[in-house]
């Protein structure tokens, strides 16, 4: 079985694991680790933008302020600042690598989304990560220095303890090669988890398929502290059509004067919420779902209409060519839409450098908990994110001292037989996606968790006893790190006797005071 060594490893190849790719290649040896190929991450899905201020008429306090309304009093001020004043900084570094923002003259051209008091969003028409991704992805390719391991799925992290040395160190990884269907060793001794959040937890996400929660299991199971799980991000306009999978409807739709109507043409967000359709996402999601639930609607429609077509054609070219493909033209009616699970808020618990709680292991990006999101994450606040910590992550790694790995074993699949039924595999799957849509969406109660709970201890077992039985595959490898992501949302769900942000509790419909995160520390066990 292959092994191979470098200076640092990174799992996941969206924005966030590229950009410390880039910033590390000068000096380091660079692993890039993606379970599929490198444009198949969240990252390339995002339609809205970079949120930085650029404006004469902006401020950084202004920024900071609308982060920590639109986090419900869970965000940290040290990281929203440090973020925050790091964002010019991060959007001209895109500029010199060659990422087309949309320009209006000769500035950029900056939107405005829901949560935000100004327009900060710089953006490549309705399309920004995947501009981002094209670009990042070819700089990579012609950089000396990053090697790039497509196909290689997380299995595990390594530690000294799993190998029972002394102290608490990550070595490495074990990654399954789908070319060779064998498990392979990477050595390093440092680690980047950069693999996105988990919405393929939910039944309707708009992530993709690589959404499996990978890295956040298996930081937890090797030993790192999560936070805030409970806070999933449901896009209020994910588009409801038979034919479309994960498609979501821009935030700066609504940002350019979008409304959100009943099928009778009733308008009803400004009696849900003041700022109407600009409202956080947590509202509009939540006022969407009441009214479908109160009319018994499949959706509500999202109109755009009244902008011109030439307007609609310069801001939106994807999404109008896209819903032109399913036989609907949004410059001249409205789009169906539902909430949709989008961003997983909670992750990893990591300090400002990206450091989690085992040395030697960072996380940047959606699979973090930094503290900047709070309980609801402010639009066009992850991309800019990823690109913040991914410096930071980089930095700190520069100037550490050089460290030397023990050798390490390979992985032991002899005692292990091939799956005889791998409709178990699905069936699960399913099962787990659904009970989690129902139990554990946008409105919760201690019944519907309680319900989720039992179901999340009896695929646990079945999926433990599978994992210790049979050869590893990509499939299963997913399904055990969406059940263990499962089981950390449910479990910080009924540790949070409120409602606040994303999470909605009928049984607790008030805030509690003081506003406190929720963090899960992992047993020693694991």
């Amino acid at each position: 079985m292959a092994s191979h060594d470098f200076d640092v490893l990174i799992v996941g190849s969206g924005l966030a694991g590229l950009s410390a790719a880039l910033h590390l290649a000068p000096t380091h040896r660079v692993a890039v680790i993606t379970k599929r190929q490198m444009q198949d991450g969240s990252s390339a899905w995002a339609q809205g933008g970079i949120a930085a201020v650029l404006a004469n008429d902006d401020s950084f306090e202004a920024h900071i302020q609308d982060t920590l309304v639109a986090g419900a009093g869970l965000c940290d001020l040290a990281t929203t600042r440090f973020v925050v004043e790091n964002a010019p900084a991060a959007i001209n570094w895109l500029r010199e690598l060659g990422v087309p923002f949309t320009q209006e003259g000769e500035e950029l051209h900056l939107t405005r989304e829901g949560g935000h008091s100004a327009r900060r969003i710089a953006h490549v028409t309705d399309a920004t990560g995947a501009a981002v991704q094209r670009t990042l992805i070819d700089v990579v390719r012609g950089t000396p220095g990053i090697t790039v391991f497509e196909q290689h799925t997380l299995v595990d992290v390594i530690t000294s303890a799993k190998l029972g040395l002394a102290g608490q160190q990550c070595l490495g990884l074990y990654a399954l090669d789908e070319a060779t269907d064998e498990v392979v060793t990477f050595r390093a001794p440092h680690t980047i988890l950069a693999t996105g959040g988990a919405g393929k937890v939910y039944l309707y996400t708009t992530n993709p398929d690589t959404a499996t929660g990978d890295g956040i299991a298996a930081a937890w199971r090797a030993g790192c502290r999560v936070g805030n799980m409970e806070f999933i991000q449901f896009h209020p306009t994910g588009l409801y059509h038979a034919r479309a999978k994960s498609f979501l409807i821009s935030e700066a739709v609504r940002g350019e004067g979008g409304r959100l109507l009943l099928p009778d043409g009733t308008r009803f967000m400004p009696s849900h919420d003041p700022r109407a359709e600009l409202a956080p996402r947590d509202v509009v999601a939540r006022a969407i779902d009441f009214e479908m639930k109160k009319h018994g609607l499949d959706c509500v429609l999202l109109d755009i209409s009244h902008q011109s077509p030439e307007f609609l054609h310069e801001h939106f070219p994807n999404i109008l060519a896209y819903c032109a493909e399913l036989g609907i033209d949004i410059t001249k009616e409205p789009i169906p839409v539902v909430p949709t699970a989008h961003f997983t808020c909670g992750g990893v618990l990591t300090d400002l450098s990206g450091r989690t709680d085992l040395p030697g292991l960072y996380a940047v990006g959606e699979v973090a908990c930094t503290g900047l999101h709070g309980a609801n994450r402010l639009a066009s606040n992850s991309l800019l994110e990823c690109m913040v910590f991914a410096r930071a992550a980089a930095q700190h790694i520069a100037s550490a001292p050089r460290m030397q790995i023990p050798a390490l074993p390979r992985w032991d699949d002899s005692r292990v037989t091939d799956a005889d039924e791998c409709v178990v595999i699905s069936h699960n799957w399913d099962e787990l996606r659904r009970f989690m849509w129902d139990y554990v969406g946008i409105v919760r109660t201690n019944k519907r968790l309680e319900r989720a709970t039992h179901r999340i201890t009896l695929l646990l077992a079945e999926i433990d006893e599978f994992y210790a039985n049979f050869h590893v595959t990509r499939d299963l490898l997913e399904l055990r790190n969406l059940v263990q992501v499962a089981a950390l949302i449910v479990r910080s769900a009924q540790l949070r006797r409120e409602s606040r942000g994303l999470h909605y509790s009928r049984d607790y419909p008030n805030l509690a005071a003081p506003a406190a995160s929720t963090f899960l520390v992992p047993p020693v066990s694991q």
